[in-house]
């Protein structure tokens, strides 16, 4: 029998008629620690970057995941949607974001501080890199509270077969085109499916942190840090989409790859190219602050 979505409510806190929504309370949750974890960092003395600079990158890396993220969905997913209604850009509830748009946003975000503090630009992405792993794994937990993203039709046997009643209309739909799913719709009153949010918290967010924070702990060479992120992020990224329900108004692209999978190759091959470059000596490494004089 497969597991029961939760169905939690939307709204984490309600004072009035202000509502506080759980995805929202994620975002929070990903600054957050980003903070504490690149605070840690610099007091470790494993960075030249400074506090000062930290919260720098936290607002100017806000700025490049919201505005990224944002421009993203809408040029990698829905395009036309958008450009028949305008005013539907603001709407960030309609569609949400696409991460690997806000990875762009913030890469412009961080090459911006970047000059603008005389710093190396490598040197700072691999600052950041091993910080933002908790805050994907932040985001996914999200989308697991919502009941969106879900996955693709699964066996009703496995042990990971879940319910989403959010997705009754595309069950419908999909039973539609599909008369052999009509029977576990009737049966369950909803399609079985992988809970593909929780296999990218898994994957893209705990399982690549560990990677990214054991991999940094030692000095390495400049953009090495940042070509395993690339490498790993998109890897996951890659797999996983396997599992995940691809975009009703994409579908599956060239290949019978989904658009996240299409997204995420140009991450890997970067993310090759960029470490090769790095351990082959392309860069030394950073020089480090002694531990207790950050400021």
């Amino acid at each position: 029998m497969p597991m029961q979505h939760p169905a939690f409510d939307p709204v984490a806190i309600s004072l009035g008629p202000v509502a506080v929504h759980w995805y929202g309370l994620m975002y929070l949750v990903a600054f957050v620690l980003f903070y504490l974890l690149g605070r840690y960092r610099i007091q470790k003395g494993t960075t030249n970057l400074t506090l000062q600079d930290l919260e720098d990158l936290v607002f100017f890396g806000a700025l490049g995941v919201i505005l990224g993220g944002r421009i993203g969905y809408i040029l990698f997913y829905d395009l036309a949607t958008h450009l028949q209604n305008p005013l539907q850009i603001l709407m960030i509830w309609k569609g949400g974001m696409s991460f690997h748009g806000g990875f762009l946003g913030v890469l412009v975000a961080m090459l911006w501080f970047a000059r603008s503090r005389k710093r190396s630009w490598l040197d700072v992405t691999d600052f950041i890199a091993p910080l933002v792993p908790t805050g994907l794994a932040a985001g996914r937990m999200g989308n697991f509270i919502n009941g969106e993203l879900w996955g693709r039709v699964t066996d009703p046997a496995a042990f990971w077969a879940m319910l989403f009643p959010q997705a009754r209309n595309a069950d419908a739909a999909l039973g539609a085109a599909n008369p052999s799913l009509m029977p576990l719709l009737q049966q369950y009153g909803a399609l079985p499916r992988h809970p593909s949010q929780l296999y990218q918290f898994a994957l893209e967010g705990l399982l690549l942190f560990i990677i990214l924070w054991v991999y940094s702990s030692r000095p390495r060479a400049t953009g090495a840090v940042s070509g395993v992120f690339l490498i790993g992020y998109g890897s996951f990224r890659f797999i996983a989409e396997f599992a995940r329900q691809p975009d009703a108004q994409l579908g599956l692209l060239a290949g019978g790859m989904s658009m996240g999978q299409w997204l995420s190759l140009p991450m890997i091959l970067a993310g090759i190219g960029l470490w090769a470059w790095a351990v082959r000596g392309g860069a030394a490494a950073p020089t480090r602050r002694p531990a207790g004089k950050s400021r």
